[in-house]
Formats: C-alpha cells, sequence, structure tokens
C-alpha cells in the first residue's frame, strides 16, 4: 500500500454535539473505534465499504447521567465474544455495554467522584481512576480492590499487559506502580498534573502532563527521556505497534507524531482542546476534540480524503482563532513582525510555526512538508479565556470545572474558591462550599443565587473566564534475625528442631502416603503415579493447619528463668507457675479428660502482658493452648476477643522482637483450631490480615512459613464462601509474599492457599491470572525436592 509516511486528512466524524473526551480502538467490529463525549453518549464508529473513505455510526450507547470522561475495551471472552465497552463520568459510574444493546449491561458504583480514566487488563480486569483520588480494581461486575495512595486526582491509570502491575497517575505530579494492591514505586519528575500514560512494553512506559513534557521511563524508576514539543497542557498519548514511535495530543490545537525520539509532524486542529487520541490497527490515528468532531489521519495514499474535503479542512482551519494569551506563540510583538512577504521562504521542518502580520491582524502558518507549502492555521487574537467555539474548563484542586468563582466573604480576609459546573444544583454546591470553609449557613441564600446570576444564559461546557484562569481539561526496617531461622531449622524455644504443622482429618492421604503437611515421613511421590496426572492431594485445604509440637520441659524452664526478671507486679507465684505448668500440660494432650480452669486462663492472660523482651516462652504456651476449645472461647468470646487480638496484633507489629512476631503469627493460625477463634479471625479479617502483611520483609524463614500458613488458613475458611473482597486479599497476599519469600515450605502453603481459593470460583481465578500469579509461581513446577512443592505447583497451575 502507498505511503507517504506523512499524515493527511482522512475524513473528518461529525455527531456527537460537544466536546469528545475520550477515544479507543476496538478489533470488533475491524477497523472499528468508539468515542464517548460531554454529551453524555457513546458511540461505535465502523469504516464505510464504499469508496467513501469516512466511518459511519453502528451503535449509541446511553446509561450516563452525566458527562462521559474516558472509555476502554474489555478484551471478548467466552461470554461475550465480541467484548465489551466500558465508560466512565462525571456521574462517578462506571458503565459497562455490549454491542446489542444501547443500556449498559451494568453499573459499576463506587467512585465518590468522576471517574475520568479507565483501563483493561486480561482476563476481565478493569482499573479505573478518579478525581476522589482513588484507582480502583474491577472483576466483572465487582470491585476487588482499593489502590489509596495518591493525593490528588487520579487522571491517568494503565495495566501492564503481562506481570499483574498496574500504573497511575495523579494531579499531585506523580506517577504509581501497583502490584497486587501495593504500591511499589512513585515515579517523580513530572512539574504538573500528569494527564496521560501509556505502556511501551513489560518494562517500560510513556508519561505526559499538563508541564508540556512527555517522559520514557523504566518501571524500576529511571527516567529514560523527556520529550518537549507541545506548548501547552499534553492530554493523551498512544503508542504505535512498534514500541517506539508514539503520538500525543493537547491544549495547543495539535497532534503530533513522534518517531525516532523526535517531533516528526504537527497536525493543528481548528478546535483548542485536542482531548484524546488513539491508534487504529491499520496505523491510522483518530483524535477527538473541543468542537465535538473526531477527525482520523492516515499515512495511506488510498485512504486520504478527497482533495474537497481537504480544503474544506483548511478553510475550517484558516478562520479559527488562536487566543495569544495561551502562550501557545510565545510572546508576540505586533510591530515586530514581518508581512506576508516572510511566507515566500520555505520552512525548515514539519509543523514549523511562522507569524505574520496582514494589517491589522495577526495571521499563524504552518509548513507542511508534504505540501511544500505554509498552511493558515488561525489568526491571533489578544482576548482572554475561551472562544464560544472552544470549552476551556478551570481547574481546581486537580478537578476540572466550567467556574471557579472567587468568592470575597469578609473586606480585607482571604479569597475563597467556589467550583461549580453548570449541571450542578446551585443550592447544594453553595451548602457544600459553606461547610467546607466553615461559613455561617445564613450566607446560603446569597451565595446560591450568586452562582444562579453569574451562570445565566451559560450552557454545558462553556467558561466563565472572568473570575478565574481558564484551565482546559486546568531504613526497612529488618529485625534481627531470631534463632529460628538458622540453617538447620531448629526452634529456639522448643528445640525440637523445625515446627512442623499437623494436619486435620478432613484432607485424607492416599495409603502409604505420608501427608504433606505433617511430613511424619518421607513423602513418596511415585506412589502417586498411578495415573499420568498428579493426584490432588494439597487443595481445597479447608481444615485448619496448626504448629503443635513443642518441648514443655524447654518452655517451662524458660519461664522460670525470665519470671525473676520480671516486673514486680507481674512477677509469678510458685503457685501461679505450678499452675500455667498444669495448664502447659492439659493443651499439650487435646484428648485428656480434664480441662484448662479459669483461674489457669486468668494467669495465662496476665502473663501474656509482660514486657516483649521476655514474654516469649509465655506465647510459645498460649500458641498450645488456643488449640483447645474451653481456652478458645475464653480468648475469643465477644467479650474480651478484640482486646486480646488487638495485643497480639500489637506484639507483632513491624518493629517488635522477630521471636514475638513469629509466635503471634503461630497463635493466630492455631486460634482457627476452635469455632470462637476462626469467627473472631474472620471478623477481623482486613486488620489482622493487613498487619501481618507487614512482616513478608521480616528476614525469618519461620515467620514466612507462620505467614504463608495465616493466608492459608483464611484461604481455606474462605473457599466456600461468596466473599470476593476477602478472596482478593488472600489473593493479594499471595502474590506480594511470594516476591520475597526463598523457603520452600513456605512457598509450598502460598500455593495450597492460591489452590484452595481459586478452586471453586472462576472470577477468583480469573482475578489471580490477572496478577500475574502464573508466570510467579512457574519456576517452582519443576522442583523434585521436596516432590510435594513441584506437583502442587502444576496441580495449581493447571487451575490457572
Amino acid at each position: 500500500m502507498a505511503s507517504s509516511n506523512t499524515y493527511r486528512l482522512r475524513c473528518s466524524v461529525p455527531g456527537h454535539e460537544i466536546d469528545v473526551r475520550g477515544l479507543a480502538s476496538t478489533s470488533f467490529p475491524e477497523g472499528a473505534f468508539v468515542s464517548v463525549s460531554r454529551d453524555r453518549t457513546g458511540r461505535v464508529w465502523v469504516p464505510n465499504m464504499g469508496p467513501n473513505r469516512s466511518f459511519t455510526e453502528m451503535h449509541c450507547m446511553h446509561g450516563h447521567t452525566n458527562f462521559v470522561s474516558c472509555v476502554c475495551i474489555i478484551a471478548p471472552n467466552e461470554t461475550y465474544p465480541r467484548g465489551l465497552i466500558a465508560t466512565g463520568g462525571n456521574d462517578n459510574n462506571i458503565c459497562v455495554f455490549s454491542l446489542d444493546r444501547p443500556d449498559p449491561l451494568y453499573i459499576l458504583k463506587g467512585h465518590k467522584n468522576t471517574v475520568c480514566t479507565l483501563s483493561a487488563g486480561k482476563f476481565g480486569t478493569l482499573l479505573s481512576g478518579s478525581w476522589d483520588t482513588t484507582a480502583k480494581v474491577w472483576l466483572n461486575d465487582k470491585c476487588m480492590m482499593s489502590l489509596q495512595g495518591h493525593t490528588a486526582a487520579v487522571w491517568a491509570v494503565k495495566i501492564f499487559p503481562q506481570q499483574g502491575l498496574m500504573l497511575t497517575g495523579s494531579a499531585d505530579k506523580s506517577i504509581k506502580l501497583w502490584k497486587a494492591g501495593r504500591c511499589e514505586k512513585t515515579y517523580t519528575g513530572h512539574e504538573d498534573c500528569v494527564r496521560g500514560l501509556a505502556v511501551v512494553n513489560n518494562t517500560e512506559f510513556f508519561s505526559c502532563s499538563n508541564d508540556a513534557s512527555i517522559r520514557r521511563w523504566h518501571v524500576d524508576g529511571e527516567c529514560l527521556q523527556v520529550y518537549y514539543g507541545h506548548t501547552n497542557y499534553i492530554y493523551s498519548i498512544s503508542v504505535f505497534p512498534n514500541g517506539q514511535d508514539f503520538i500525543s495530543t493537547g491544549e495547543d490545537r495539535s497532534i503530533r507524531i513522534w518517531k525516532n525520539g523526535e517531533c516528526a509532524q504537527t497536525i493543528r486542529l481548528p478546535a483548542q482542546s485536542v482531548w484524546c487520541c488513539c491508534i487504529l490497527d491499520n496505523g491510522d490515528i483518530v483524535v477527538g476534540a473541543s468542537d465535538g468532531i473526531i477527525r482520523v489521519f492516515t499515512e495511506s495514499d488510498e485512504r486520504i480524503a478527497s482533495a474537497e474535503d481537504i480544503k474544506a479542512f483548511e478553510n475550517e482551519l484558516s478562520q479559527s482563532t488562536i487566543d495569544a494569551k495561551t502562550g501557545d506563540l510565545g510572546d508576540i510583538k505586533m510591530e515586530e513582525l514581518p508581512g506576508r512577504e516572510h511566507l515566500n521562504e520555505p520552512g525548515t521542518r514539519d509543523g514549523q510555526t511562522r507569524l505574520i502580520k496582514d494589517g491589522e491582524t495577526v495571521q499563524a502558518y504552518q509548513w507542511s512538508v508534504s505540501d511544500s507549502n505554509w498552511l493558515k492555521i488561525g489568526d491571533v487574537i489578544g482576548s482572554s479565556g475561551a472562544t464560544p467555539q472552544t470549552s476551556g474548563r478551570v481547574l481546581f484542586e486537580g478537578k476540572e470545572y466550567d467556574f471557579v468563582f472567587t468568592i470575597d466573604v469578609n473586606e480585607g480576609g482571604p479569597s475563597m474558591k467556589l467550583p461549580y459546573n453548570v449541571a450542578d444544583d446551585p443550592w447544594l454546591t453553595a451548602h457544600n462550599f459553606l461547610e467546607k470553609n466553615d461559613l455561617n449557613p445564613m450566607f446560603l441564600d446569597q451565595v446560591a443565587n450568586f452562582i444562579i446570576e453569574n451562570t445565566k444564559g451559560n450552557t454545558v461546557g462553556r467558561t466563565e473566564t472572568g473570575h478565574s484562569d481558564p484551565f482546559t481539561g486546568s531504613g526497612r526496617y529488618v529485625p534481627a534475625s531470631a534463632g529460628g531461622s538458622s540453617a538447620s531449622g531448629a526452634d529456639p524455644f522448643t528445640g525440637s528442631g523445625r515446627y512442623i504443622p499437623g494436619s486435620g482429618p478432613s484432607t485424607v492421604a492416599p495409603a502409604g502416603v505420608a501427608d504433606p503437611f505433617t511430613g511424619g515421613s518421607a513423602y513418596a511421590s511415585n506412589t502417586l503415579q498411578s495415573s499420568s496426572a498428579p493426584t490432588n492431594i494439597y487443595f481445597p485445604k479447608t481444615d485448619a493447619v496448626k504448629f503443635e509440637q513443642a518441648n514443655a520441659t524447654q518452655i517451662l524452664a524458660k519461664l522460670k528463668e525470665l519470671n525473676r526478671g520480671a516486673p514486680n507486679e507481674q512477677t509469678l507465684s510458685d503457685d501461679g507457675i505450678q499452675k500455667l505448668e498444669k495448664l502447659l500440660s492439659t493443651v499439650s494432650n487435646l484428648n485428656a479428660a480434664e480441662k484448662p480452669t479459669t483461674e489457669e486462663i486468668e494467669i495465662l492472660w496476665k502473663t501474656a502482658h509482660w514486657p516483649e523482651d521476655i514474654v516469649f516462652p509465655v506465647l510459645d504456651i498460649l500458641r498450645l493452648a488456643v488449640r483447645h476449645p474451653v481456652v478458645n472461647e475464653q480468648f475469643y468470646s465477644d467479650k474480651d476477643g478484640v482486646q486480646f487480638c488487638n495485643h497480639l496484633l500489637n506484639l507483632m507489629g513491624p518493629q517488635g522482637k522477630p521471636a514475638n512476631q513469629m509466635l503471634v503469627l503461630r497463635t493466630l493460625c492455631n486460634s482457627f483450631a476452635g469455632q470462637w477463634g476462626q469467627t473472631l479471625l474472620m471478623s477481623m479479617r482486613e486488620t489482622v490480615m493487613s498487619q501481618a502483611m507487614q512482616l513478608r520483609t521480616v528476614n525469618n524463614k519461620n515467620i514466612h512459613v507462620a505467614l504463608a500458613t495465616l493466608v492459608l488458613n483464611y484461604a481455606g475458611c474462605l473457599h466456600k464462601v461468596a466473599d470476593l473482597e476477602g478472596k482478593a486479599q488472600c489473593l493479594s497476599m499471595v502474590s506480594t509474599i511470594l516476591e520475597v519469600v526463598q523457603d520452600k515450605e513456605a512457598v509450598f502453603r502460598l500455593l495450597v492457599a492460591l489452590g484452595t481459593t481459586i478452586g471453586s470460583d472462576g472470577t477468583a481465578r480469573d482475578l489471580a491470572q490477572s496478577l500475574g500469579v502464573k508466570s510467579q509461581i512457574n519456576k517452582y513446577s519443576t522442583v523434585t525436592d521436596p516432590a510435594k512443592l513441584g506437583e502442587c505447583c502444576k496441580l495449581v497451575l493447571n487451575q490457572l
């Protein structure tokens, strides 16, 4: 196909009433794209089949009650083989459409302000960004997690294609990288709002900003290159398939094509704000602007517009006006400008701008390499603010408004800003303004009437320029390693070697095969190979995995030794020590007829509050005691359970002693053995798991095994429960811990937790895939020592 290597107009596509704010190319129908607008609609456009090079509206979507701000395509799946369309709007909602009906299939609610950016990933994952400063991860019609960390509106989001990584760009000038719901890195460098993001490959991405720059980043944090060319805010950026060349659009009325790191071509439009762009599969470029027109540009000689259409476009461009106060053309001194004869000299590069004086007017021309002449791009005017043909909007606190009024309540006092959109209720706006600024409610009528009076006759999209400047879019702490992390795995308290958790009766191993959790005898994988596929004895694991082995003699010896250093009011008497010794004997044998007494349990509770330097032998008794039904009920009852659990969490804090951290984790794991403990820990799931998660970076194998076991026990409780939020937290923890853990037993338990979580829940499986866990665990599929690790990994991979 013939190509001039210069983009020229293919067609102009009218249809929307006002600003086109979002565009996305789609694989179905072939060559089509989707647009969304402030006219509250979304539209699907398909290429005409005949000699007409334009596009025809195939489908119109309605569902938002306010402006539509952004759009993305959700990839096809078995249920929706043609894919889905997601749109976000100023009504705080996300609408998801199919091509079969004009109304939404479902509406995603959760954001508290405008949804201004969307990105779709694999397996139906959707990432949204909002003026409420958050980004949210959705799977089908459920919100799986909220990404919190930005201090201003989230203007841009993107999902990396492979690794489960997510990007957010914000009006706080920063970009954040997220993995499994956790912020991994923050990128700084832009000097104003980050407005757009584009993924280049698995390790690089672009960002564009209101500071008129484009930056190329490596995920490790290095800014690889900064591109300058735009003279005003840059709103959007899209990358060509080669991963090197890209396009950008902005408030300087232009779309710019970048090749080999340089701005190779600048195309001016007869609209001030060029909001959005996308690239079609054939390489054509689609742009949307504030005049409500979609324009398509092509390199192909076969798809270029007719001479009449090109002439009409050039005439429209030449009749537009350029506000000198926008700064797009630099400082203009009319008396120093040359006359029309200046146009006899050829330009030096495509897109070069030249100003001339023609009588009392200043005209702007742009050099076109393809046509070898100067193309008039408009008359330069000196009036401030947006013209009726533009839809400039005002930026206030990182959000867009039609108006931002300056209100002087007290003479001589500081002025206050009142943002307002014409679609808002003036009385509610006035109420919120007074409440935010702690002003007397008596001003309500006065402020509301001020808004009404100063917005009379204005329609959606107009910006009042007399009250504001126009904006048209405007030392990880690593605790010392406990003795339990020695190479031999010996436990410093029991001296019995590595703790090996037991397994309840619900998972029965085939005859002659040791249970993979108890490790009571050598695990012989070849006994399972009666068929080509390994037998799944690993998951789902729904009974609690516990830490049960102990050396009571050494625990008591250490307790007596440290009792001598306890504070006077907490020192145990000989009788108190004897009662703890009896309690330890009772809870070590759960089949014993004798039960713990209330007095014994009270002494255990008292000593559990010893100073953190000496409390660890008490915690060792406690982790054995909570397995007993009587102790479990006593500690986790409605009356005392939350207080007890909070005490454990305080001991487990990231600044705590590694020995205490490990034993608290083991205590929490063993607490799942009783109904009372399980119920309370499930009710406090988010708090317990979030605080436990902080221990993932502690360099201690025993802590990693206990942490993995805690996740496994939560996964077991959630297995048959329709709690997507809980399962999402489990999957997030598994993915995050896998990045730092080295111990094979810990990895094995995380794999069992993963298999248990996704085993009977397709939505959870899709989320696991979107988090990239498959690539994280694939390396363990070939492990043969221990054999259970490789076999369990293969079974999980089969599920994924």
